[in-house]
């Protein structure tokens, strides 16, 4: 591996936020970014060393592209990992490995890794299409989730009644049983080439119903200890049993009766530590960054209480951005705001996020809803 100065190449695979932030931490270490996306104004275009504008699920691009860069990381799993296993073949370091990024791409292939590890998770079926689902009279509710390609909260449809069978999937997809969750839960946990690994705290989430993505997160989580030490250790047993290099995000559920089950996997830097920037030691992107490249593992604990919100493009409104309230909530002492670089806005799609810290996890929570009612993404 070369030195930190300014020789080490990193290339990645996807130039949105994700990306955005990890390349903000990489300047720290004297790291040279090359990034590749196919929106020709990514949020990383005017940040990276070299941005290659191309697909990420072509063979031949994402080959060429990481013949040039030393080690490539992901921010988005819709990569062509065929390309990323050939790379590895010839000695270019791909972290998550491709093996990994393959495993996870499939939501059918990842449940049947929790259920051969036996790692808690909802009841599952698979199905081919539409046609199969309408022939298993599956009881109601339940949800069905496409196995490729879903990303964001799209892919996933909830069948609660033979009404909502008309907007059902015709493709290969997953059922799981409905599950009546109380909390849905996620833990960060990082793992280097050493094997050396670490988890951040717990975060509670709250999701936006209509958009189906994350609208208000709260770090640390205060739940009972029992809960929290098998949110953990679940999460610390998936990246030991993936062996994977880098940072996973590990969504759960907290059932009525106590029990906590995986949900879905991101093997890459996540929606669910973004509060790590200013909310913890060492944020999730440097978390990343020691990881992939087998360094010593940062000090995860939390600073204080921090409560992160999302903040999505209002409901009727397409166009050049404008963030009403911006110069309001900046008045307010704790408050973080995170702008993507994204020129047009639409429904729900993220913009940039918010996060609040302060000592008191009542008055982080009373503040955030004052920054959510104030601050809106419009045109």
């Amino acid at each position: 591996m070369k030195s930190f100065y300014g020789d080490l190449k990193l290339g990645i695979l996807g130039g949105g936020q994700l990306g955005r932030m990890l390349i903000q931490e990489s300047i720290n270490f004297n790291i040279t970014t090359h990034v590749l996306d196919p929106d020709a104004d990514a949020p990383c275009k005017h940040l990276c060393s070299k941005f290659v504008h191309g697909s990420l699920t072509d063979y031949q691009t994402v080959y060429h592209f990481g013949k040039n860069v030393d080690l490539i990381t992901i921010e988005i799993e819709k990569v062509n990992v065929d390309a990323l296993e050939q790379l590895e073949n010839e000695g270019v370091l791909v972290y998550p490995q491709s093996r990994v990024i393959r495993l996870i791409q499939d939501k059918g292939v990842q449940k049947q890794f929790f259920k051969e590890n036996d790692i808690p998770s909802a009841p599952f079926h698979l199905i081919q299409d539409r046609k199969e689902l309408l022939n298993r009279n599956f009881p109601f509710p339940y949800i069905q989730k496409l196995r490729k390609d879903g990303y964001d909260g799209r892919g996933v449809h909830a069948v609660k009644s033979a009404a909502d069978l008309d907007h059902a999937f015709d493709a290969p997809s997953l059922v799981e049983e409905w599950i009546d969750f109380e909390k849905e839960l996620a833990v960060i946990v990082s793992r280097n080439e050493n094997g050396d690994i670490k988890t951040f705290p717990c975060v509670e989430m709250e999701f936006n119903p209509e958009a189906n993505l994350v609208e208000f997160l709260i770090s640390p989580s205060t739940l009972p200890e029992d809960i929290l030490l098998k949110a953990d250790q679940l999460a610390v047993k998936i990246a030991r049993d993936l062996k994977i290099v880098g940072v996973l995000a590990v969504e759960m559920f907290l059932t009525k009766s106590g029990d906590v089950l995986v949900n879905e996997l991101a093997p890459r830097p996540h929606n669910s530590g973004h509060q790590s920037i200013e909310g913890n030691y060492t944020s999730q992107y440097e978390q990343h960054l020691r990881a992939i490249f087998n360094l010593p593992l940062g000090d995860t604990r939390s600073i204080g209480h921090a409560v992160m919100i999302n903040l999505l493009g209002e409901k009727g409104f397409e166009g050049s951005a404008e963030y009403e309230g911006l110069q309001e909530i900046l008045k307010i002492e704790g408050v973080y705001v995170h702008l993507y670089g994204k020129k047009l806005t639409k429904p729900f799609r993220k913009m940039g996020h918010i996060t609040i810290l302060d000592d008191d996890r009542q008055k982080a929570i009373a503040k955030a809803k004052l920054v959510q009612e104030t601050i809106k993404v419009k045109v």
